[in-house]
């Protein structure tokens, strides 16, 4: 039964999520006369949930000013008024009340040829941003999560921003600060290079296409990319649960302590400074790789390695024929509305809002720390360049986990773990000290980190994003192993799961 709603709860919601289509195409037409983007109402009427019945009929006697600035005063606060209701009302009902708006305003952008002007792109964080501030809940009423994360800034980290889904609703906060120097918290539903947690997003979409009959799982990786001359007994299952055996090209450290370097970008220090703006070609990357001594048999053990996921990558390229980056806006982007996740291969930018990323190394015998922000992640490539946040992330794993995105044959082969690391494809499995499970991977990218948990049923998650000054040493290892193990028990109850690479 849909929600109980006024008639003016329903124009409300109307002007809000037709107005904020409306906003986009004023947008990009800079301000002159504009109408409703045709992609943006199908993407209004085609909604599911309790208010899909309302958001299907336009807004009638609703006169929308003329400019992009006048449409925006009515809009916005339109957006922070049905955010407001939906939530009191239903909560559940406003997750699915942001995500068809954001769903609409992606459409209203794609339905654009080139890229969006700055003017569109503004309005699009606007209108995110006025769904995010009203949707959050306040973190005092939390203490004992705000404490984890103060405590976490205490021991090293420049800043930490914490968003929890559990049995008492969403709780989001922050603490330590954006920008050293500064006294501004991190921006709560702030960008953040999520490095590992990439690998989720491309294992997803490597299924999902094997849900549609392109990729077969159990298939050699030859078969699909012949021209690397790979071990005909790697498969694609064996990239995406890291026991194809290839060398890993950001470096390898074996088990008798010695370390045997990757590309130049690597080796960290000064000269990873100097090279974060250069462009690596993942085909290269991949040849480094295996020019080097494989480490085991493929299948016979399992060691974590980038180069497993950026051919993973080039198998989504080659099969569909399309960049890897439109494929996850087709596949997994687009349809659950995560305006806030990019996949940028070159691009060196970061959308605001952001916290930023620090590089410390020694020169002539003092500390230099240098703000590394921008810098070009072609160097990890699919291994671990994707940008996102923390209600993004939230949004995917539950998504994930939920069933919503890979049929359950798949999702189950997906959560099945190997034994010698708990690792599944493309997800960690692991069991915390309650008995319980939680679905996990996270990442770190040279002085931003992302965190992303789940109970098997989507009902708790708990995502993060940090900041902090990276260095050679990964001085900060531990304590972001000790930090996270200390959330993981605060959430999830008791539980030790260990951060994943």
């Amino acid at each position: 039964m849909p929600i109980a709603l006024t008639d003016q709860d329903k124009l409300t919601l109307r002007i809000a999520a037709w107005g904020a289509v409306s906003l986009m195409s004023a947008a990009g037409a800079a301000g002159s006369a504009h109408k409703v983007a045709t992609e943006g109402s199908i993407a209004l009427t085609s909604a599911t949930g309790l208010v899909g019945h309302v958001l299907a009929e336009a807004p009638k006697g609703v006169k929308y000013g003329r400019s992009v600035a006048e449409l925006a005063d009515q809009v916005l606060p339109a957006l922070t008024a049905a955010m407001s209701l939906l939530k009191e009302r239903d909560p559940a009902e406003a997750d699915n009340f942001r995500r068809t708006v954001i769903v609409a305003v992606e459409a209203a952008v794609q339905g654009r040829k080139g890229e969006p002007s700055p003017t569109m792109a503004e309005m699009a964080r606007k209108i995110t941003a006025a769904l995010d501030a009203a949707s959050a809940t306040p973190g005092q009423d939390r203490p004992e999560l705000q404490k984890a994360i103060q405590e976490m800034v205490d021991s090293g980290f420049v800043g930490v921003t914490l968003r929890v889904h559990d049995e008492r609703g969403e709780w989001v906060g922050s603490a330590g600060v954006a920008e050293l120097g500064e006294s501004g918290t991190p921006p709560i539903d702030g960008h953040v290079r999520i490095g590992s947690n990439t690998k989720t997003f491309i294992a997803t979409v490597v299924l999902q296409l094997v849900a549609e009959g392109r990729i077969e799982l159990d298939a050699p990786v030859a078969d699909y990319l012949p021209e690397f001359g790979l071990d005909r007994r790697i498969t694609v299952r064996m990239l995406l649960q890291h026991t194809s055996g290839v060398f890993n090209f950001t470096g390898e450290y074996y088990d008798d302590g010695t370390f045997v370097p990757g590309i130049p970008a690597t080796t960290a220090g000064k000269e990873w400074v100097d090279n974060r703006f250069t462009t690596y070609r993942p085909e290269d990357l991949v040849r480094l790789a295996l020019s080097k001594p494989a480490r085991f048999e493929p299948g016979t053990d399992w060691s974590y390695a980038n180069t497993n996921y950026v051919l993973a990558r080039l198998l989504i390229e080659k099969v569909t024929g399309r960049p890897y980056a439109e494929e996850m806006r087709r596949l997994i982007l687009g349809p659950l509305g995560l305006s806030g996740t990019v996949a940028p291969t070159t691009e060196t930018e970061i959308p605001e809002p952001y916290a930023h990323a620090y590089y410390r190394y020694e020169q002539d015998g003092r500390q230099e720390t240098v703000d590394v922000t921008r810098q070009n992640p072609s160097w990890i490539s699919s291994g671990g360049d994707m940008i996102s946040t923390t209600r993004d992330l939230h949004t995917f794993i539950s998504a994930l986990v939920g069933g919503r995105l890979l049929p359950a044959g798949l999702l189950a082969e997906m959560c099945t773990p190997e034994p010698k690391a708990g690792y599944g494809l493309g997800v960690f499995v692991q069991k915390t000290d309650g008995g319980g499970t939680v679905i996990t991977h996270n990442g770190g990218m040279a002085g931003h980190a992302a965190l992303m948990y789940s109970t098997p049923d989507g009902s708790r998650t708990m995502t993060a994003a940090l900041n902090y000054v990276d260095d050679a040493a990964l001085s900060m290892a531990a304590a972001f192993q000790q930090a996270t193990q200390r959330l993981v028990q605060e959430v999830f109850g008791g539980g030790q799961a260990s951060a994943a690479q």
